[in-house]
């Protein structure tokens, strides 16, 4: 078997976030899910990925702001 795929937290495709929260998280995160939350403003790289670190931040800063 060859080496697992690495996957950069820096850059990271909405679906393959949604995998990896849900695998860690203990609870169902879908790419819809990610996706509104980029709709409401979580910002992306330039090329549409992610960055878990700045998703975290800003979940934080939206929960407490009280949006959800």
């Amino acid at each position: 078997m060859g080496e697992p795929a690495r996957m950069n937290p820096t850059a990271i495709a909405v679906a393959d976030a949604a995998r990896l929260l849900s695998a860690a998280g203990g609870r169902s995160v879908t790419p819809e899910q990610i996706e509104a939350d980029i709709e409401a403003g979580m910002p992306t790289n330039a090329d549409g990925t992610i960055n878990l670190v700045r998703y975290a931040a800003w979940l934080v800063k939206e929960m407490s702001a009280g949006g959800d």
